[in-house]
């Protein structure tokens, strides 16, 4: 829906009543006043509202407590959309979903680079408006577009800062998707957004923290603290690809030398196997095809880059203690072999035995983690109080 009409979602009674739904449906007003601590008054006004722009729908009626049936409520996933997007670094993807996050389209860009910000931004709004084409005519129900950046973002004016795999900085994402589409729209980094999505969607229970790391072209994680995320005082939390792990490493995009992207990334495996094994060129995808049908040198590749993940990890438990520890991106792809010498090397390396039980799982929601974290980023504006 366009921008100010977005309004009446996010006033925080409104917030806390549809989170109530979303999380308990079906619900009776008096259990969401009861549950909430909301008067049966400002429930009974809010859901008049809510019941009148769609978003909610009455269902049967539930079991009396003595009196009449109450009736119940439900929201209302398929009445509204949201547009989520993963921007980069080789491809653009858009999907369309409803309130459930239910994949109703899906549409691609390939980005070839070198390219500008303005180059970036035509392919963006193409991808886009070739998602919503089919819905044009009521795109007063597209709740909004999140866009998953990859690299440094400025979530409060959503400009990517610093794009290091596409070369580009400060682009105006946020600006000229709204001033194109007329939507709410809200940018996040690509790594910060899978982990909103995986807080959201990943079936994780009811954690106090979680870290999620996303490797594959590069590296990069989110950590949620109280089903929020975490940004830190410059908006650069996460970059974790960027941590040094062998000073006199390989120089990486950034311009440091050994960071933990130089190691785990797909490139990063294709390189090493190139330079051990003396071979011209290769992909991850190859060495790892190789791997798993017996070649034991391609396979030594890959557990050694398990390794590095794994210390890169125990350095992360040692410095925020989450949880969980979720992993996601293409290398993942890989898990057979990689994964357990992770775990080895967090058992190996952790200080103390409770530290080296953080549980350490890989994503449930595949290649569409990132996406589904894009659309999570409207979400949290209408169903969590501000």
């Amino acid at each position: 829906m366009r921008q100010g009409t977005f309004q009446w979602m996010k006033s925080v009674n409104k917030s806390i009543i549809l989170n109530k739904i979303r999380t308990d449906a079906p619900i009776s007003r008096a259990q969401i006043a009861k549950e909430t601590k909301l008067t049966p008054p400002t429930v009974s006004s809010n859901m008049k509202e809510l019941i009148d722009q769609g978003i909610v729908i009455e269902s049967k009626l539930g079991e009396s407590q003595g009196g009449r049936k109450p009736t119940m409520l439900l929201i209302n996933n398929q009445e509204f959309y949201v547009v989520g997007v993963d921007a980069g670094p080789e491809m653009i993807e858009c999907i369309l979903t409803d309130l459930s996050g239910k994949i109703l389209k899906r549409i691609s860009s390939k980005m070839t680079t070198p390219l500008t910000n303005d180059q970036f931004l035509i392919i963006l709004k193409d991808c886009i408006r070739n998602c919503i084409i089919d819905i044009s005519a009521t795109s007063k129900k597209i709740i909004g577009i999140g866009v998953a950046m990859h690299g440094v973002v400025d979530v409060e004016t959503g400009t990517s800062l610093f794009a290091p795999i596409l070369r580009l900085t400060n682009i105006p994402i946020k600006e000229e998707l709204e001033k194109e589409f007329g939507l709410e729209v809200k940018v996040e980094n690509d790594a910060r957004a899978m982990a909103l999505g995986e807080s959201w969607f990943g079936e994780h229970g009811d954690l106090t923290s979680m870290l999620v790391v996303n490797i594959g072209r590069g590296v990069g994680a989110g950590l949620v603290i109280d089903r929020k995320l975490y940004h830190g005082a410059q908006d650069i939390a996460g970059e974790v690809g960027h941590m040094i792990i062998d000073l006199h490493g390989e120089i990486c995009e950034c311009g440091n030398r050994g960071c933990l992207q130089t190691f785990a990334t797909g490139p990063a495996i294709a390189r090493r196997a190139m330079k051990e094994l003396t071979i011209d060129s290769i992909t991850a995808e190859k060495v790892y095809e190789l791997a798993v049908s017996g070649n034991e040198e391609f396979a030594i590749i890959l557990k050694e880059t398990g390794r590095v993940i794994g210390i890169g990890l125990t350095n992360l438990i040692h410095i925020i203690n989450p949880q969980k520890i979720v992993l996601g991106g293409g290398v993942t792809k890989a898990q057979e072999l990689i994964f357990p010498v992770v775990l080895k090397t967090i058992e190996q390396c952790a200080l103390t035995p409770k530290a080296k039980q953080t549980e350490v799982t890989i994503t449930k929601l595949g290649d569409d983690a990132t996406l589904i974290g894009a659309v999570s980023l409207l979400l949290v504006d209408v169903f969590e109080p501000n």
